[in-house]
């Protein structure tokens, strides 16, 4: 009995003693009231798939797309508002309410290809099929976008997942949750999508006085049909205008002739450089004259616009407008082919003697108000006391150039010729004492506030014809081009009326 007794607790004690290896192991598990709650695990999981989609838009969800002759990018980013923001770099941005959801789309216009731009200079007649070219490629970088949105969420969020929980399971979890959520913000925004937010645009940068420059945002839109064919009739346009002035008797381009273009108001329309370019060669001109209004903000990043001043076949004789800064003005005065005028300064180019007094007052400058000696009636009486000057120093003006006519008048009587502009009309006119007016109408058919009326503003410019002994105005040619969605040109010959026998003459610049 004690031997089995014995044996009994031999066989007891390993029995004993799992129990106790047991008690031992126990607290290192969380009991039920020690774990984390249901809502406390699904916040976490919430946290790491939105940090994980973010994370993966941050770095993959972005894509470069061709749109029409632009270099983009298209991005989607996490939103409050969602939305759509274009950046067009330097000159700022503008922001369209398209859509309410929790993501953004941010198109970055980067750049202007110049092959694709050439090919539709060279192929105009591309430009009918580029609204629906433009709609293909958005439509195709959208779809990109998405695809390449959902890869990254999805990735995103499943390795943060896995690298939080280091579970795969969870992992899964958390990259499905990802995709769920994606699905649900394009379902909003495709719910809530608003296309007549292009009508109401945010515009912020240089961008910010955009409505000025453009007018109505709503005329845009309607009328951009009418704006996109012009722009491919252009050409058309100059045609049509060689073969109107090949049946007119013209001042024949020899050493008796100085032949001078008088352009204004081009107002940033790029195609005025190809129009001016035209006429130049057409009529064998001598000298170019502008008389302002060239730029439409007079920022410095419109000056590249006057580039094209250097590759005419002519002397470029520029005057400052009311939308041309001084910036503007030391920004040509740096370019070869360019002479500015102002304060009255007088320069002989192409064998005439030129003066001009820049505009007084700068439009877009809305922060400051002109001061009492920025008034047109001053400028014009100091140009007229240079000109007064110019005579007595044995070195008369055959023109005299200013850009609002108002600021012409104090010249009556001091010179033959005064050339203005900023009427966006023709318009002629002798003083009272003489001196004969001439006022272009816009080179640049008003810019694009040619699309804000019913009926767009032509795109005028005059050639004159000067006797090269006399430096006398003999005659001139209006010209008149269609403006914006029409194709008509016409040129119309005029002779001074003190160029008749009988008339009175105009003052002499001869002392």
């Amino acid at each position: 009995m004690a031997g089995t007794g014995a044996r009994r607790i031999r066989r007891r004690t390993p029995g004993h003693t799992r129990p106790m290896a047991r008690r031992t192991e126990a607290p290192t598990r969380l009991e039920p009231h020690d774990r984390p709650g249901p809502w406390l695990r699904g916040l976490g999981l919430c946290a790491v798939v939105l940090v994980g989609a973010w994370l993966g838009l941050l770095i993959v969800g972005s894509v470069r797309v061709p749109v029409g002759p632009m270099d983009t990018t298209m991005t989607l980013r996490p939103s409050l508002t969602g939305g759509t923001k274009i950046n067009v770099s330097p000159l700022g941005a503008l922001e369209l309410d398209s859509h309410t959801a929790p993501v953004r789309l941010d198109v970055n216009v980067d750049q202007l290809d110049p092959v694709r731009a050439q090919a539709l200079v060279d192929h105009p007649e591309r430009l009918s099929g580029l609204q629906d070219e433009v709609a293909d490629d958005v439509g195709t970088g959208t779809l990109d976008l998405a695809v390449r949105s959902g890869v990254a969420v999805v990735t995103g969020a499943t390795a943060l997942g896995l690298a939080v929980y280091r579970r795969p399971r969870r992992a899964l979890a958390a990259g499905g949750l990802a995709l769920a959520l994606l699905a649900a913000s394009g379902g909003t925004a495709y719910a809530t999508w608003n296309p007549k937010s292009v009508l109401e645009p945010r515009f912020s940068g240089l961008l910010t006085s955009a409505p000025s420059l453009v007018g109505d945002a709503r005329s845009i839109v309607t009328e951009f049909d009418v704006y996109q064919k012009e722009l491919a009739r252009l050409v058309t346009n100059v045609t049509k205008l060689y073969d109107a002035t090949s049946t007119l008797p013209v001042y024949a381009p020899d050493p008796s002739t100085i032949r001078v273009l008088h352009v204004s108001d081009i107002h940033l329309n790029p195609a005025s450089w190809k129009i001016i370019a035209s006429l130049v060669e057409q009529y064998d001109v001598n000298v170019v004259v502008d008389t302002g209004d060239t730029m439409d903000h007079g920022t410095a990043a419109e000056n590249a616009f006057l580039d094209p001043v250097e590759d005419l076949a002519a002397p470029y004789v520029w005057v400052r407008g009311n939308h041309d800064s001084r910036g503007t003005q030391r920004y040509l005065e740096g370019l070869r082919n360019a002479y500015v005028l102002d304060d009255g300064r007088a320069r002989t180019v192409a064998g005439l003697r030129f003066a001009g007094i820049g505009d007084p007052q700068f439009t877009p400058d809305r922060s400051a108000k002109p001061g009492a000696d920025a008034t047109q009636e001053l400028a014009g009486a100091r140009l007229a006391s240079a000109l007064r000057d110019q005579r007595a120093a044995g070195t008369p003006v055959d023109v005299a150039l200013v850009h609002e006519p108002s600021a012409a008048r104090g010249t009556d009587g001091e010179v033959p010729l005064v050339l203005s502009g900023h009427l966006h009309r023709q318009d002629t006119e002798v003083l009272r004492l003489g001196t004969r007016l001439r006022v272009e109408g816009s080179t640049g058919g008003s810019g694009l506030r040619a699309i804000e009326g019913e009926h767009p503003d032509p795109i005028e410019a005059s050639i004159l014809y000067f006797d090269r002994d006399t430096r006398r105005l003999q005659a001139w040619d209006a010209i008149r081009l269609g403006g914006l969605g029409l194709t008509t040109a016409e040129v119309s010959r005029h002779l001074p009326e003190e160029n008749s026998p009988g008339a009175t003459p105009s003052p002499s610049t001869r002392p």
